[in-house]
């Protein structure tokens, strides 16, 4: 764990204010969902909550599937890291930050197509965006599911983007239950 030497009281109600640094640094934005753990120690220790996350061993299957049908890279993504990849090797892509074209893509809320422009995918990866679609579960976005192509002036097919798009929804549906 690193210090931030930053001191904060906790009010009458129990609460206590994230410094604005900290959360722009870790990504966290009002209304994400934060996990509390503690250990025996007495620290208590907060952590993003990624619904996307407890579904990543069921997110990896999919992954799978999806390359057979369209021979692109596949990652899936919750709002900040890549959870399951299929295409790629795993090590250089699992818990890599999305990059903020992904980002926008995924506040967007719409289907991204590569058109004339190529979007890198994750900080650090040269793949570029083929197709993406947000995962929305009960109206939030929860993360993206994204083709990745190899050369920036690929063009997905309509199946690429049919896939894609159940693929979020599918995704966007399990977590809600």
């Amino acid at each position: 764990m690193k210090a931030t030497g930053i001191v904060r009281r906790i009010d009458d109600l129990g609460r206590v204010v994230i410094p604005k640094e900290i959360r722009r640094t870790m990504r966290i934005r009002e209304g994400d969902p934060l996990e509390i753990y503690t250990d025996a120690g007495g620290e208590v220790i907060f952590k993003k909550y990624s619904p996307i996350g407890e579904l990543s061993s069921f997110a990896a299957q999919y992954a799978e599937s999806l390359i057979k049908g369209t021979q692109l890279a596949v990652i899936i993504c919750d709002r900040d890291h890549c959870v399951a990849a299929a295409g790629l090797p795993k090590r250089e892509v699992l818990e890599r930050r999305v990059s903020p074209a992904l980002e926008d893509i995924m506040n967007s809320r719409r289907l991204f197509t590569a058109t004339e422009e190529a979007y890198p995918a994750l900080d650090g990866v040269d793949r570029k965006i083929c197709v993406a679609a947000p995962i929305l579960a009960s109206g939030d976005v929860t993360g993206a599911v994204a083709l990745l192509a190899t050369d920036s002036a690929a063009t997905p097919t309509e199946t690429d983007i049919k896939l894609v798009t159940v693929a979020a929804g599918f995704l966007g549906k399990q977590m809600e239950e």
